[in-house]
């Protein structure tokens, strides 16, 4: 159930608008009756999809707290710790009890404005934000809703990620229940959060708050975005192989095609609902156009955003698949990446920024030439300045729009990510001995994230392009996890 006793935290009640998500859901209520199972699929998704909260968390923790049953035996479902219908939703919320006890629309709104209130508490932990971030991509990534979705529930030592006595994973923790619900309706893992038992202090004996000693985490894992926000014309991608049917059901009748994993989908409406009132399918299905024309449903469990302009089994996709759901790489658009595109100076650096977590703020001014405090790249190439990753050239100037050379690139790299040093040389003969790259190079080439662009040439005047540094710094981000 929600526990909110202790809790500082007033919540005033604003749910004004099931009227609305009633009607998209065709629903009349029918007191002591549970609505059919896809109507309450339904009426989940569109009072997640209002509040902008991840409809598959909602799901979850509905089937955690009640088995979406609002009702059980014709009468309202109470817990015998207070909380009521299919969100658990406790008395001590300030919501109208008996809305809470009658009213299914109202109970899961009241459930979903809690959840979305507990992401936006400033005393919980949070996962990936940053100044680099959009809100938006936040809250579309699931794995960023872990610690709401454990204050849904309580901040009690009972719910701690890590066990104090032994520091292994607490598994029956609420929060870790919900999130293995999410995977099995999902079919995938999510992005793995490896906590420590320093980062909570607690007494396992009492019921007092947990203390977070860490407020903020940084995990460079891909994370997980929610299925319920493409758009039409979108393009997107299969997580695994999947049918392809003539309809919104797993009906098997209706199969008439398949999808590889990793073929490019156009979404061609939005998401709609299975048609058989009674499966128990707790995903939506998307209408979507193959590249052949061929048209049909796949369930949005299976989908994943895709770049148009990334081919399927290019070198470098999973690469940019990762660098996206790590929130580090955006593209020009959701649907262009900008592929076969130079790399420019200021990109690059914008990468670094998001993939290291930099503070844009309390930067002194570098003082390039052509970076003013008017530019609007201005906080970026101080972070990355101070932080000794980018310099400029002998006359001061940064060079924002500039393509970035091979040899630039392995110093950035090194800069960052410090690779061992080794007593082995480089079997390139363009790069000098000496030469300002040079240890830069050697270090990459022996740390295996770089080859040339032959057996003996390093190429380091020549330009490196979008997709080629998403592999460099995949492999990079790979060295330093496991060094």
């Amino acid at each position: 159930m929600v526990f909110l006793v202790a809790v500082n935290i007033f919540l005033i009640p604003s749910v004004h608008a099931e009227a609305q998500i009633a009607d998209k859901c065709s629903f009349d209520q029918s007191e002591g009756v549970n609505p059919e199972q896809q109507t309450i699929n339904c009426l989940l998704t569109e009072a997640a999809v209002k509040y902008d909260v991840p409809p598959e968390i909602v799901k979850a923790v509905a089937e955690k707290e009640s088995a979406w049953k609002q009702y059980e035996d014709n009468k309202p479902l109470i817990s015998e710790d207070g909380g009521i219908g299919i969100m658990q939703v406790t008395q001590k919320s300030n919501y109208d009890d008996s809305r809470l006890k009658q009213d299914i629309v109202y109970n899961i709104e009241a459930g979903v404005e809690i959840l979305n209130q507990m992401y936006d508490r400033n005393d919980l932990p949070s996962i990936n934000k940053s100044e680099g971030s959009v809100n938006a991509y936040q809250r579309n990534y699931i794995e960023n809703w872990y610690f709401a979705v454990m204050a849904y529930n309580g901040i009690k030592p009972v719910n701690s990620p890590v066990l104090q006595e032994n520091g292994d994973e607490n598994k029956e923790a609420y929060q870790e229940e919900v999130f293995e619900i999410i995977e099995r309706n999902m079919d995938r893992e999510l992005g793995k959060l490896d906590f420590s038992r320093d980062d909570f202090d607690y007494d396992p004996s009492k019921k007092d708050n947990i203390r977070f000693v860490t407020l903020d985490y940084r995990f460079l894992e891909p994370f997980t975005s929610s299925n319920y926000f493409y758009k039409k014309g979108q393009t997107v991608g299969a997580v695994q192989e999947v049918n392809l049917r003539s309809q919104p059901t797993t009906s098997n009748v209706n199969v008439i095609g398949k999808v590889k994993e990793g073929e490019h989908l156009t979404i061609e409406s939005s998401y709609t609902y299975e048609k058989s009132p009674d499966s128990l399918n707790p995903f939506v299905w998307y209408k979507v156009e193959k590249e052949n024309g061929t048209k049909g449903y796949v369930a949005s469990n299976y989908l994943r955003n895709k770049f148009k302009d990334v081919p399927a089994g290019h070198y470098a996709e999973e690469n940019i698949d990762q660098l996206y759901d790590m929130n580090i790489l955006r593209g020009h658009s959701e649907d262009k990446f900008g592929m076969k595109e130079n790399l420019i100076r200021i990109h690059a650096a914008m990468l670094f920024v998001r993939a290291e977590n930099l503070s844009l703020t309390d930067r002194p001014d570098p003082g390039f030439v052509d970076v003013s405090p008017e530019n609007r790249y201005f906080d970026t190439v101080s972070a990355v300045a101070d932080e000794g990753i980018f310099n400029g050239d002998e006359k001061g100037y940064f060079h924002i729009e500039d393509d970035l050379k091979r040899s630039e690139m392995a110093v950035l790299l090194q800069n960052v990510y410090n690779f061992e040093e080794s007593s082995k040389e480089h079997p390139f003969v363009d790069v000098k001995d000496n030469i300002w790259y040079d240890e830069s190079v050697n270090r990459l080439y022996h740390a295996g994230i770089t080859s040339g662009v032959s057996a003996d040439q390093y190429g380091p005047s020549e330009t490196v392009t979008r997709e080629q540094f998403a592999a460099f710094l995949i492999r990079s981000i790979e060295y330093q996890k496991k060094n």
